[in-house]
């Protein structure tokens, strides 16, 4: 289970007051968002730079509109709500992570910001019975969507060669959210914490039908464990992140692989003949999720090798050392 998860609130569970309450908690944090954007453009594009200082100013009008509304029913004190608090509920990436990035990223990831709220407001609209509420969320909903077409358009005077239209930006966004994300998570999991029980009974041992049962237990338990934790966690309504049954299989489907790829070697009866073809899967194993890493989620190559490799090695050395001690 994800930590934390047993104290977070279901989205549908939420009253008028606190669905206004996170509206007001989100607000401020897109509108200092936004002004982290503007400073990171203003030297090099002061005029996508300026949008942004709209745009959180913008933030800054509606965060008073929830709080006016929020007096009118249920008085001055503001209950402390934030996304985190939520179950499934959309979460910002850390300013820092961006810092470096161009402004085609920059304007992606506005993108999603506004996406995410347009969809966040609608739902909540729908659940209020309270007409003035109704109708100040479904108006900001209609704000967001608006925001989301001005950052799609932010980089069309600085990038000549852009081609990418919102359809293919939008699918690709989406395949990456509902399979790569929980797919990948699950391979690094298969391969990595499997490591450890797998090659600790295989030198423990030097049988390779014992190795062979532990892996496939282990690859299985970790796949089942890790797809129904990914499905539990996030029905996709407000993340966008897409359907839970699909992002389950995906996790779990890839985690059961990762384990499996270095116990089917045991098939071998030959121990060191198999231990050596195992040993050699667990490098391109590793090596596959450094450059999916890479390649999809943006992950600079170095940290995505020190990290994955190097992690992947120690816990190869924890499992040789205590099966072979």
């Amino acid at each position: 289970m994800i930590p934390g998860l047993a104290t977070r609130r279901r989205f549908a569970d939420l009253t008028d007051q606190e669905i206004i309450a996170l509206a007001i908690s989100s607000e401020e944090d897109d509108a200092r968002i936004y002004r982290s954007y503007a400073e990171r453009l203003r030297k090099d594009f002061p005029a996508s730079a300026a949008v942004f200082d709209t745009m959180a100013e913008e933030e800054d009008q509606h965060r008073r509109r929830l709080i006016d509304r929020h007096t009118e029913r249920f008085g001055a004190v503001i209950p402390l709500i934030r996304r985190e608090h939520v179950a499934g509920f959309y979460a910002r990436r850390p300013v820092w992570l961006v810092e470096n990035l161009g402004l085609d990223r920059i304007r992606g990831e506005a993108e999603a910001m506004e996406r995410e709220a347009e969809t966040f407001y609608r739902r909540a609209a729908e659940r209020t019975q309270d007409a003035e509420t109704r109708k100040l969320l479904g108006d900001l909903a209609a704000a967001e969507a608006k925001h989301e077409a001005r950052a799609g358009e932010l980089s069309a005077t600085h990038l000549d060669d852009e081609a990418k239209g919102e359809e293919d930006r939008a699918a690709h966004r989406q395949f990456i959210l509902t399979w790569v994300q929980p797919g990948l998570a699950g391979l690094m999991d298969g391969s990595v914490s499997t490591l450890a029980p797998i090659f600790a009974t295989a030198f423990a041992t030097r049988d390779p039908a014992t190795t062979l049962t532990v892996g496939l237990a282990a690859a299985v338990g970790a796949g089942i464990s890790m797809g129904f934790t990914e499905a539990a966690h996030d029905d996709g309504v407000i993340s966008g992140r897409g359907s839970p049954v699909k992002r389950g299989f995906a996790s779990g489907i890839m985690t059961t692989i990762g384990g499996l790829g270095h116990a089917l070697p045991y098939l071998i009866h030959d121990f060191w003949t198999a231990t050596t073809l195992a040993i050699v899967i667990v490098f391109v194993e590793l090596w596959a999720i450094v450059w999916i890493q890479n390649r999809y989620m943006e992950t600079p190559f170095l940290r995505a090798t020190f990290q994955v490799v190097l992690g992947g090695a120690l816990v190869f050395a924890a499992g040789a050392f205590i099966g072979g001690g």
